[in-house]
């Protein structure tokens, strides 16, 4: 088996692990990134699919985010000036998309670090004053392990090496979302981009289309509310898709139509719940910590400052 060593291993390459991964690399130090994803994304991910003869991207995880923190609104200017965001009004005067699609400041920061994609850590062990990643067929090292995924990942991950950090996230109950990802051959007859009801079952339904730099003609995702995804979060993705599908043409009333392509995607872990305490938590003694917005707020910007939380943390820790 093979071993690997860095300075500082992170695990998960979404928008707090990679936040964490470029300022501790900015810092100096060797920083290797593992995300059991294909690619850059995580709950920003991007669905890619051909219609119609044409290469189709939908945003089917977040769909905009906000920047309202000094630092992470010059982080944004950063990557609207890199090509990989841009402002969407439809979705509000401050609201912000990734562009081409929702992954692109992931694909920006991703980009720029030692990523290994399709590769999931399975367990963690320390020894040899050294902390152990099994990753099936290769084994990575590090004198510090950061762990940024969801919090029902990271609290499996950490119960067996650290139980009191274990905990934390262990007591985070995040909220189920089913997406839907559809596509028409006309228009529908909805006059507004963006439709946000929190009360109803399609909490939001969006004309992905009519996103910056987006592709397609009449391209829309719809996320149902955690009460209407916990009622059906055993259902086929298929008969999901139908069956929301016809709560959106319900509640909307527009006349219904017949979808070109029509795909759900089942997030499990969609919304953590609104907190307080420390935006990252780190053990310096055990040179373990985590981050995520489950720490700070269930936002991109939260998922960032969490992050960059952490960063500060490890490199403010007294040397071992």
């Amino acid at each position: 088996m093979n071993d690997t060593h860095s300075d500082i291993l992170i695990i998960g390459a979404g928008m707090a692990g990679l936040t964490c991964a470029g300022a501790l690399a900015k810092a100096g130090h060797s920083v290797r990134v593992l995300d059991k994803g294909r690619g850059p994304g995580g709950r920003m991910a991007a669905r890619r699919a051909e219609i119609a003869g044409e290469r189709v991207s939908f945003d089917h995880g977040a769909q905009f985010f906000t920047a309202r923190d000094p630092d992470f609104r010059k982080a944004v200017l950063e990557w609207q000036e890199q090509g990989a965001a841009e402002h969407w009004p439809a979705a509000g005067e401050d609201a912000w998309v990734g562009t081409p699609g929702m992954n692109g400041p992931i694909r920006a920061m991703a980009d720029a670090l030692n990523v290994e994609w399709s590769t999931r850590a399975l367990t963690l062990s320390w020894t040899d004053e050294r902390w152990h990643a099994d990753a099936g067929e290769v084994t990575f090292t590090a004198d510090t392990v950061v762990i940024a995924v969801p919090a029902e990942q990271a609290s499996e991950l950490l119960a067996p090496v650290a139980p009191n950090l274990a905990a934390i996230p262990a007591a985070v109950r995040s909220e189920p979302c089913w997406a839907v990802m559809a596509a028409f051959a006309e228009p529908l007859n909805i006059s507004t981009d963006a439709l946000r009801n929190p009360e109803a079952a399609i909490s939001w339904a969006a004309r992905n289309s009519a996103k910056p730099e987006r592709v397609g003609d009449e391209c829309w995702v719809l996320h149902a509310s955690p009460k209407r995804s916990r009622e059906i979060i055993d259902m086929d993705k298929d008969e999901a898709a139908a069956v929301l599908l016809a709560d959106f043409f319900a509640q909307t009333g527009c006349e219904p139509a017949d979808a070109i392509h029509l795909i759900a995607h089942r997030w499990l872990y969609a919304m953590p719940p609104a907190t307080e305490g420390d935006a990252a938590r780190f053990d310096a003694e055990a040179r373990i910590g985590i981050a995520g917005d489950y720490l700070h707020s269930p936002r991109v910007e939260g998922a960032w400052l969490s992050g960059k939380a952490l960063a500060d943390a490890v490199l403010g820790a007294p040397k071992t």
